[in-house]
């Protein structure tokens, strides 16, 4: 069997290998042991990828081929896929300013990576997937997991002894091969960002191409990795790590960090701009692209896990043990607990039957707890903190449409207003000396992102996250765990010629129907059969990838 899926054509985007080493000066007495490590980077051309991403038929019913301003009764505009942002509109203005890309398609490239681990268990096995999508997919295809991104590589993770944690040649290797291994990944793209390319899209047209870097998927760590960043500073902006949020601060851009590199120090660019002078960012490697300009907002883990989780629920917990003493805060937390436990059962509603009390927190747990968090400390904290809370899930739910039109924006603006205003109950009771805090920072950003890339759930790191369980775990656990890194890539191109070969079959008219249907059609006169096969068609249509868990009881 795994012969006869290695022999199809279709969907082959083989996997390739470079290995990388430090190449710096390398002392002649004891020399570290991470200088001679060599590392080795598994990745599929992004070009073969992107052009079997476009030639499936499957997504010819969410398909973008050009970016598009839409506009509700009111004449304002509106944002939900990514094409209706203003950052591809301009980018097409900048290729059609050359004559040789007169008609030319965008594809604006988007990427995301995000180490995961595997098991804890056997030790600690962690991967750092690279996954890829483009832009023209609109978002309700990639959230429904429809092959619409697709690991494209498996990053290096160099590890040594903890006597070179803080060593500053080390740390600097790490970055250092990050981003070149990025920049080498993406380097068959480059020919294409200047000269169009003929692509076959998925609704069967032939279209000149040009390919542009896009959005960065990535959680607040890695952004400032991308950014090339000291953590606590913005990764978008100038603001100062000390008060992020005074006033408003100019853009961070390409230019202005090249021409800072260039007049001041290492360490002045470190402590007065927040920026690691000695790293370059991949992007510099391909034109007109701004590492600064295309890290997409991450509802996951700055909104849910980061401001909700790990920020207020954590602040309620300690404004109660500075209140009332950890005995009394321990009995109010209980209470908390009950009240969250005694949510009635309703559609949309998840039952905590002991609260919020475990130990692994998914963005799922967060989710559900938002919904029933704040009845659950009304009473038992100030009011203004709970105003707090409230305006910030108001900012969160808004911000998670699916379309989010000039209203909604107005609405985001005022949420997020009174959510810096209220969330000082937090200074003045003790619990926080100060506010400043990147990921709290960085939801000023919002209304901007959402007017450039339209609306976040496209470009949220849980999309990533779920792709987790198909690209690195499921494959995984199929393995011996026993250098297990090829075994998962094979299972993975594997899984990419079968879903190629399935959406072929679909488009000659096969796999329509099943066993029963066919055995129908010999039983049923053609006029039944008919139309209980549209019936059937009508139910299975476009749910390829849904899995239906079957009910069970509480106690099972």
């Amino acid at each position: 069997m795994h012969n006869v899926i290695d022999s199809i054509p279709l969907g082959n985007a083989p996997w390739k290998c470079f290995s990388v080493k430090y190449t710096g000066e390398i002392p002649q007495h004891n020399p570290s042991t991470w200088m001679s490590q060599v590392h080795e980077i598994y990745y599929r051309d992004p070009d073969t990828v992107i052009r079997q991403m476009l030639d499936n038929p499957k997504f010819a019913d969410g398909f973008d081929p050009i970016p598009r301003n839409a506009f509700d009764a009111k004449g304002k505009q509106v944002f939900s896929d990514f094409m209706t942002g203003n950052w591809a509109w301009r980018q097409a203005d900048k290729l059609a300013e050359n004559p040789n890309n007169k008609g030319a398609m965008l594809v604006p490239v988007i990427a995301g990576s995000d180490k995961t681990t595997v098991s804890v268990g056997t030790g600690q096995n962690e991967y750092y997937p690279l996954y890829l999508s483009i832009g023209n997919i609109e978002n309700r295809v990639q959230r429904a997991h429809r092959d619409g991104l697709v690991p494209i590589a498996f990053l290096a993770i160099p590890k040594t002894g903890q006597q070179y944690d803080d060593d500053v040649a080390y740390r600097t290797f790490r970055w250092q091969l990050y981003h070149q291994s990025l920049a080498q990944i993406f380097k068959s793209l480059k020919p294409h960002m200047e000269t169009p390319t003929i692509l076959r899209c998925p609704d069967g047209h032939y279209r000149q191409a040009i390919y542009c870097m896009g959005p960065y998927i990535a959680d607040y760590p890695e952004q400032a990795l991308l950014a090339g960043i000291v953590q606590g500073w913005c990764p978008r902006c100038q603001a100062v790590n000390k008060d992020l949020d005074d006033g408003d601060s100019t853009r961070r851009t390409r230019e202005l960090t090249d021409i800072l590199a260039s007049v001041y120090d290492l360490k002045v660019l470190h402590e007065k701009h927040g920026i690691h002078g000695d790293i370059i960012p991949f992007t510099n490697d391909f034109p007109n692209t701004d590492i600064h300009e295309l890290l997409a907002p991450d509802l996951l883990h700055q909104l849910i896990k980061g401001t909700f989780k790990d920020h207020l629920v954590t602040w309620v917990g300690e404004y109660l043990v500075i209140k009332h003493g950890a005995p009394a805060a321990n009995k109010i937390m209980d209470d908390i607990d009950r009240r969250i436990a005694a949510t009635p059962p309703f559609p949309g509603l998840r039952h905590f039957y002991e609260g919020r009390r475990f130990k692994q927190w998914t963005g799922d747990d967060s989710k559900a707890l938002m919904k029933v968090y704040l009845p659950a400390i009304a009473g038992n904290v100030p009011d203004n903190m709970v105003q707090a809370i409230a305006a910030f899930l108001n900012f969160c739910y808004l911000v998670r449409h699916s379309t989010i039109d000039h209203n909604a924006l107005t609405h985001i603006e005022d949420a997020l207003t009174r959510f810096y205003k209220y969330r000082e109950i937090f200074t003045t009771t003790g619990v926080r000396l100060m506010i400043s805090l990147p990921r709290q920072h960085l939801m000023k950003h919002y209304i901007h992102l959402i007017q450039e890339y339209g609306a976040p759930n496209g470009l949220c790191s849980s999309i990533t996250e779920s792709k987790h369980i198909k690209a690195v775990k499921e494959p995984w656990r199929r393995s011996s765990c026993y250098k297990a890194l090829g075994q998962m890539l094979k299972t993975n191109q594997r899984l990419s010629k079968l879903a190629a070969t399935r959406a072929h079959f679909k488009t000659c008219g096969m796999l329509c129907g099943t066993a029963l249907s066919d055995e129908l059609h010999q039983l049923l006169p053609s006029e039944l059969h008919d139309e209980l096969l549209g019936e059937e068609r009508e139910v299975r249509e476009g749910d390829d990838d849904v899995v239906v868990d079957m009910a069970k009881r509480p106690h099972e």
